[in-house]
């Protein structure tokens, strides 16, 4: 044969089928530019000087994995549906004279060419708009972005093997496919892939358990570390019993339907429901498909638009004043001269603290089983199936009614207690080798100190009458490997600026230097003194604004990727459906069903089949809600109220979204069907 065959061959089918390679080479494209570009942005030097840039940058570094994971599965999947519109056309080349070895050079040069397109068009893109992405990262950092432009070849580098590796993978399947097809199932691939199933009520039932079990941990996981333990063991059963119903269960439903004669035995009805009966396999798997991406869009969207726009919220809530003072003591201590320095410090710079906040704890890590409190760790091995490890701060009552405003009176053997993440049912409350009180009240609220703000485990708040009586009984901890600790009380001092952010961070910086002048060493000796650490909103907003800003970025861009996998799904899908119903359709024209006819067929078929999805994603993520939430709480969000109003924005958002996909889709639909196109 003639030099150049091949490609041009390549090219001609390319060409003559770019309804379908088109939307494909588009989709590449824009996953090459938006790998490129995280991976660009997570090598950037300049966000590296920036304030919280590294904590951006290894957010990033987790997105590329993520989109790389998603790449390979997405354009792998999506690749089958462009095989199956090609098969034809190969049978009738293996016909014509053309040996499966032929087909193989023609397939190469196809994937040769979708690569290079996708890869040149890819990075030219990404190259282009990643200046956009650096400065979008510096205004979210709050900073100043220089006007070098960067481009990565580390980034160039990666995303050429990335991609050239899924394009092999698809290329090596595709072979496979040919390779193994006769001449006469290539010419009839479209119908022999597509079999009516029959109603699998096993498959069916299977799909119902497995969505009502993650359903049910969803609802009732209550603590954040089990509900991050969870949560992926709840996801992979949903997508499962997602296929399954998708599958297996909407063949049964269609069975249900038909026997249904009234609802059945309707034009439209028979057409749709009929036509769905037969294919609904291929269709289900779709149609579940579309359903999971549409989820994860939801999830992922309103997760982290949540967390950046209630970033303050979690900010405020980790470090409850501008700055934050504790200091460690055993005895009666020289903590006031801490705070006396702290004072000096102040005046120096010009600056008064506002709005105060003094108080005295003790905290420790304990063991509770039932209302005991256990401090040796070696006894949690014996009993760790009934019990649970809570953080226990001890205050006295004096400090409470002070913060909390009441004139609450105790005996010396009764105690107000509060806890978070968990309901505390007895009517007392032991520690063990300390001694015992009876709960008075269960008090609904504390003042936050930051200490339990991620809400990673419960915490228990007691308010006793008389604190130095437990300090002097010296709690001593004792670990499962037989070591131990002396627990230190902590004096906890905070208070606000009102000044930049840049000054509150030199004084911060101050206050460690020097913060603790004029405690002698005796002290130390002594016991009396244990160290200070001292932290502020202002030194850590970047790191929270990187952490959270690269989330955010990570999750439009996740979510532009789902949205793309689920629109080219949906358009495959109506091309597909819309070739396969053409003889159908042709066939009732010619025994008299008219163009209307036709029409409200097909949009009841349509709005019965992609409008599921969107129902089935909405409900999946209602129920994901719950456990999401309660993760999102490790992160330090604690407005609920904000995630149920972005969640509800985002899906009302999405399902307009959704509506203009079908509208345009379904004309595709109805064109191939009328012989339009």
């Amino acid at each position: 044969m003639k030099r150049g065959f091949y490609p041009k061959l390549a090219l001609t089918g390319i060409r003559k089928n770019r309804q379908t390679y088109i939307p494909y080479l588009l989709t590449c494209i824009g996953m090459v530019a938006m790998f490129y570009i995280v991976y660009a942005l997570s090598e950037n030097d300049a966000l590296a000087a920036m304030r919280g840039g590294d904590t951006l940058q290894i957010m990033l570094s987790m997105g590329t994995g993520i989109m790389g994971i998603f790449a390979v599965i997405f354009l792998f999947y999506t690749n089958s549906f462009l095989i199956r519109r090609r098969k034809k056309e190969f049978g009738l080349y293996n016909i014509l004279g053309m040996g499966k070895r032929n087909l193989a050079q023609v397939l190469i040069w196809e994937c040769v060419i979708m690569y290079v397109i996708s890869l040149s068009g890819g990075l030219f893109c990404g190259i282009l708009f990643s200046k956009l992405g650096e400065l979008c990262m510096a205004r979210m950092l709050g900073e100043k972005a220089g006007f070098d432009f960067f481009v990565s070849f580390t980034s160039i580098k990666w995303t050429a093997v990335l991609f050239l590796v899924i394009f092999i993978l698809i290329l090596l399947n595709n072979l496979r496919q040919i390779q193994m097809s006769r001449p006469v199932e290539l010419l009839h691939g479209e119908e022999t892939a597509e079999k009516p199933p029959k109603a699998n009520w096993l498959f069916a039932l299977a799909g119902v358990i497995l969505l009502g079990t993650a359903y049910f941990l969803a609802v009732v996981i209550d603590e954040p570390l089990s509900a991050l333990s969870w949560f992926f063991i709840a996801v992979a059963m949903v997508i499962a019993a997602t296929y399954l119903l998708f599958i297996a269960g909407s063949v049964v439903f269609c069975r249900l339907l038909q026997k249904n004669k009234a609802f059945y035995y309707k034009t439209n009805h028979f057409i749709s429901v009929s036509s769905m009966a037969y294919r609904m396999k291929q269709n289900g798997a779709g149609l579940a498909s579309i359903c999971i991406l549409s989820t994860m869009v939801l999830v992922t969207l309103s997760s982290t638009v949540c967390l950046y726009m209630g970033m303050e919220d979690s900010l405020h809530q980790r470090y409850p004043r501008d700055i934050v003072v504790e200091t460690g003591y055993e005895k009666e201590t020289n903590t006031e001269t801490v705070h006396d320095n702290i004072d000096t410090i102040l005046k120096e710079y010009g600056e008064a603290p506002e709005n105060e906040l003094h108080y005295r704890y003790l905290p420790v890590g304990t063991f509770f089983k039932g209302n005991t409190g256990y401090f040796d760790y070696s006894k949690v091995n014996d009993s760790s199936k009934d019990g649970e490890i809570d953080q226990l701060f001890v205050i006295s009552l004096e400090d409470y009614n002070r913060l909390m405003g009441s004139t609450e009176t105790l005996s010396d053997d009764e105690a107000l207690i509060f806890c978070t993440k968990r309901d505390w049912e007895h009517d007392t409350v032991e520690l063990d080798g300390i001694g015992s009180w009876k709960i008075k009240e269960v008090v609904s609220e504390f003042i936050p100190n930051g200490i339990d703000a991620m809400q990673m485990i419960p915490s228990v708040y007691l308010f006793v009458p008389d604190l130095k009586k437990v300090e002097d009984s010296m709690i001593y901890v004792t670990m499962s490997d037989g070591t131990g600790y002396r627990v230190t009380g902590i004096d906890y001092y905070g208070f606000d600026l009102s000044c930049s952010d840049e000054k509150q961070t030199a004084i911060l910086k101050t206050i460690c230097e020097d913060g603790q002048k004029g405690i002698g060493a005796e002290a130390v000796e002594e016991g009396q003194f244990s160290g200070m650490e001292a932290e502020g909103i202002a030194e850590n907003r970047a790191d929270f604004c990187g952490m959270y800003g690269g989330l955010f970025f990570l999750g439009i861009f996740l979510g532009i990727v789902f949205i793309l996998g689920a629109v080219l799904i949906m358009y495959y899908k109506q091309i597909i459906e819309g070739y396969e119903d053409r003889k159908r359709f042709a066939i009732l024209q010619q025994v008299g069903m008219t163009e209307r006819e036709i029409r409200k067929s097909i949009n009841a078929q349509i709005l019965m089949v992609f409008f599921l999805p969107l129902a089935v994603a909405g409900i999946h993520t209602a129920f994901a809600f719950p456990i999401v939430s309660r993760i999102l709480l490790l992160l330090g969000l604690v407005n609920t109220k904000l995630l149920i109003g972005v969640t509800a924005g985002c899906y009302l958002v999405f399902a307009l979204f959704y509506v203009s996909v079908y509208a345009a889709t379904s004309r595709v639909y109805y064109g191939i069907v009328t012989g339009e196109k």
